[in-house]
Order: structure tokens, then sequence, then C-alpha cells
């Protein structure tokens, strides 16, 4: 959503209500309390917490749905979009929606992209590789948009189409991948009786926590077993070697035989066979789409097959192909770069305007959520709008698996705005806490409690270090999870739920001047039951001193006088 930048207007006194700092508890919404046995927010002793929800400047925040740019309010809302909201200060079409229009109108083949690598194939006679997660979740992808992709081969007569699919279990059911396989493997048999000569197969599969997916450069071994799954099509003996199944179905079986407890994301690199060799690895004079509209866990493949140097790991063999995304992941590397439908373009971000107010602003968080505070925050932008005006600090995060430390690296995040505070490095800070979403996303329930009670104490050394600099504290969630871990399958049972929610998330304001302002009527609190995610910039504005331009949606706070 690109706009002409508008700019911000000072009221009063710069920085009414001192340094505002604004805590991103990740995976963090509102659940049904105590009376909800998977409630794992309610579940853990949360003082601080408790204390914010007592206070004057309390409310709820839509992070779902078409309030964060998804095409329905069935979507659930996800840590990027959900960041592009807050930062945006107005609604921006996701990939999720984009994508799906583009599906239903047509554009999706009409993009020149495509078009170009149907001729090259027609060609060649190359093979067309399709690689991304398979499931309906919407977070990252969607299987309608792959059976898309099958159905325009089809059409082209292509006669050479693999599957690389990826396991969800984690936007999904835990334990759902096999619906989704049969209805891909029912796709693909439809496509080859259709084009005579053809082979329509999938070719490798594995969980999406085990192979491919890694983000942020946190664990490069990842994205390495992809590269030996999905491109080499290699077996091995090892634990993290790919195994070999004649079926991906086949292959989920047998595993979750030997290991019932095993979802999906965790399931091990499977590699189809025929005859002992694999069905489809990716050679010279192919075509790889990746399928996946949300970049930050496709990214680092991509890297892998564009670039000539490089050192994420060895590559025994780079296939020389045509690399194409359903959208483009980075904007400022280009990468991919060549996709389908184009990424939204977000400008005016509040990062931008305040930079050019000469504020100075600083963001933390660790690994794992670091670039959802920068990247996704500046509406998907590599890179600051001024290094001089802002900072951003990464704490690396500890290796998974993120249960068995549920506290990650909170305390040190929380001491590094202590310190950053102390120093008076910025006037705006933002930070984001990524154990409801990274823990919750186990399924783990104790360690989520666990998690939720490190946050809290988290929550406390902040509110300690605004407090004693006289600043405001600003409260929120990006979107649910922790507060919803278990839910009723189709037969009434209850099982555990490891994927985001529908639930809203809370906002929560405090400081000594802000509140002596509400309760003198200086300011008025209006939080109102349609107010979302990107209800939180034009807020945030008020904070610091500025009023918010007309193109971002109304604040909770509004002056009197």
């Amino acid at each position: 959503m690109s706009v002409a930048a508008p700019s911000l207007t000072p009221v009063g006194a710069p920085q009414p209500f001192g340094p505002v700092v604004l805590a991103i508890m990740d995976g963090v919404g509102l659940g049904r309390g105590k009376d909800d046995a998977g409630d794992a927010v309610a579940a853990a002793a949360t003082p601080n917490l408790d204390a914010l929800r007592a206070g004057p400047l309390s409310c709820s925040l839509r992070a779902h749905g078409t309030a964060v740019g998804m095409p329905s309010n069935a979507d659930m809302g996800n840590s990027e979009v959900g960041h592009n909201a807050m930062g945006a200060g107005r609604v921006v079409d996701q990939g999720a929606k984009r994508v799906g229009e583009a599906v239903a109108s047509g554009a999706l083949l009409a993009a020149p992209a495509w078009k170009d690598l149907v001729a090259e194939l027609q060609k060649s006679d190359g093979a067309l590789h399709l690689l991304g997660l398979l499931s309906d979740g919407n977070v990252h992808s969607h299987i309608d948009h792959l059976l898309a992709l099958i159905a325009g081969a089809q059409g082209a007569g292509l006669r050479r189409v693999y599957v690389h699919a990826l396991l969800d279990g984690r936007d999904v059911a835990p334990q759902s991948a096999l619906p989704f396989v049969e209805r891909l493997e029912a796709c693909l048999a439809a496509a080859q009786a259709a084009v005579d000569g053809s082979d329509y197969a999938i070719a490798s599969g594995g969980g999406r926590m085990r192979i491919t997916m890694d983000r942020y450069e946190a664990d490069w071994a990842m994205v390495a077993r992809g590269w030996r799954t999905h491109v080499l099509g290699e077996v091995g003996d090892g634990d993290d070697d790919p195994r070999g199944c004649a079926r991906l179905a086949a292959g989920i079986a047998a595993h979750r035989a030997a290991f019932p407890d095993c979802t999906d994301q965790e399931l091990p690199p499977l590699v189809v066979l025929r005859g002992g060799h694999a069905v489809g690895p990716i050679e010279d004079g192919d075509a790889v789409i990746a399928f996946n509209f949300r970049g930050d866990r496709m990214l680092e493949m991509v890297r892998a097959f564009e670039e000539e140097t490089f050192s994420g790991f060895a590559r025994p063999h780079r296939p020389q192909v045509r690399f194409v995304g359903m959208t483009q992941y980075d904007g400022d590397t280009q990468r991919p770069r060549t996709y389908l439908v184009s990424p939204p373009s977000i400008n005016a971000t509040l990062s931008e305007l305040l930079c050019a107010q000469g504020v100075r602003q600083w963001a933390c968080s660790e690994t794992q959520k670091f670039g959802h505070v920068t990247y996704f925050w500046n509406g998907n932008r590599s890179g600051a709008f001024d290094p001089r005006l802002e900072a951003a600090v990464e704490i690396p995060s500890l290796p998974p698996p993120f249960d068995a430390q549920p506290g990650m690296r909170a305390p040190q995040i929380a001491a590094a705005v202590a310190d950053a505070l102390a120093s008076e490095a910025a006037s705006f800070y933002r930070v984001n806490f990524p154990n409801g979403d990274m823990v919750g996303h186990t399924g783990n329930l104790a360690a989520t409690v666990a998690a939720m009670e490190a946050v809290d104490a988290a929550l406390g050394a902040l509110r300690t270090a605004v407090h004693a600099h006289r600043g405001t504290l600003v409260v929120t969630g990006d979107h649910g999870n922790a507060e919803q871990m278990l839910e009723k399958d189709a037969a009434g049972n209850m099982r555990v739920k490891t994927s985001h929610t529908l639930n809203p998330v809370p906002l929560l304001i405090e400081g000594t001047a802000i509140c002596q302002a509400v309760a003198a009527k200086r300011l008025q609190f209006c939080p109102h039951p349609d107010a979302g995610l990107a209800n939180l910039a034009a807020t945030l504005c008020t904070l610091l001193g500025y009023r918010p331009p007309a193109l971002y949606l109304p604040g909770l706070l509004r002056a009197l006088e």
C-alpha cells in the first residue's frame, strides 16, 4: 500500500509522557481464563500483567482476519501481519489475500513470470518443482494456491511436476498432514491422467521445524537438510539424514507408528523413491516455484538457490534452475528475483515518520523475532530509515527445542531495555518477547505456563525501569496462541492446539504522566470493539507528542483540550 508520506505535527511540549516503551508479547491473546484448562496465560502466575489489566488504560485489540489484512475473519493473525499493522498504522492487504485474489481472478497464471517459466519448460522438457508448506493454515501458504499451480501446469501440458511438501502441524492441527497429502495425491493423479506421458508426483517432504523453514539464520542446518532432501534426493542412515519411502503418506504413517506423539512439524525429512531412486531431484534446466506467500521462513532457501557466493552450508551441487517465488519476500534485497504476485508496498510507517521528525528509536528482540520488530514493523523493509536515529539490538536465541528453556531470552531483553533507558538512547523503544508464540507452538502446556511467567517477570523489570525514567509502558500482543492450547476435534475430544488463534490481544498502558492526564480529563481513553492492531500507531503518536496523520486509523487516546 504505497502512499504519499505525510508528516507528523508536534502537539505541545516534546515527549510529554516521557520515553515510550512498547512491549509486544508475541503469541499472547485474551482467552477464556481459568475456566479453560488450555489457557496457559491464565494458568501462569502473572502479577505484573494482572496489575496492568487492573489499571485504567486497559482494553483489547483485534489481531486476526480483516483487522490485519487477511481475507476473512476466519483467518488467524500471525507475527508478520501483526507487526505490519502495528507499524503501518492502517490495514494492509497481506500475502494470503493478495494471492487468493490472484488465484480467483486468473492473474496468477497470467503473470509474466509464470508464462516465461512455462514457455521455457515446454521447450526444454525440464521438470517443474513446487516447494512449500502443505496445509490450509493460510499463515505461510494455502493448499488451494498449490493446487491452482498444478492445474496451471496441467493446462500448459507440462510433463513432469514434482511437489516438495513441508508438513505443518503448527498453523493447523498437530497431526493433520495425511488429509492434505491425500488431497494433493488425488490432484496430482488427475493431472497426470490428463497429460499423456506425464509424471506428476510428490517427491519429498518433512516437518517444517526439521527441514527448510528456518528463519533469521537461526539454524542453517535445517536448510541444509532441506537441500539434501528436496534438491539432491539423498537418503542416509543418520538421525538427521533424509529417509526413503514409497509414498509420502506411507513415510508419515511409518514414523507415527514408531513415534505416536510426533507432531507433523517435527516429522523427519522424507524422500520418495521409485526403483530405489529419488522420484524428483532438482536438476539443471528445471524450474522451482516456492509457493509460500510469507517470506521469513523461505528466504534462506531462496538464497541457497540464487546466491553465487553462499556461506550458509556446503552445496555439493547447485542446479541451474529458474527460481520463482509466489511473491517477493524481501524488497530491499530483491529476493527472490522473480515472483508471481506483487507484495504489498508499505510506506509512511511510524518509524519512517518519526525519523523525519528526528525522533530516536531503539528496537530489540532475540533472534527468533528480531526481524519482526525491525523488518516487518518497518513495512517489509530491511535496514534503517536513518541509521543516525535508529538502533536495533539482536540477542541471540538459544537453540531449540524452545520448551526446554521456556524463559528464552526474556531476562536479557528486559535488561537491555533498562540499559538503553538509562543511557537515554531513544524516545521510542519497542521490544518483542517471543516466548508465548515459540513455546506455545510446541504444544507443551506446562512449558508455556513457565514461558508466560518469564515474560511477566520481564514486564516487571520494564515497569520498574520505565517508572524510574518517568516514561510510559505500552504492552500488547501481535496475535493469540498461548491462551488457547487445547481444542476439540471433530469427535468432540480434547486435543493439543499448536496453532495461532482468533482471539483478541490486550492493550495495556501504564505511566504516571499519562494516567494523570486521563484522570485530569486532558486526555480521554476511548477504546472501541472494532479497534485492532492498526490503531496502535496513532495511539503511540499521541504518547510521543504528535498529532496522528489522517492516513492512520484513529488512536485510542483523544485530547480534550
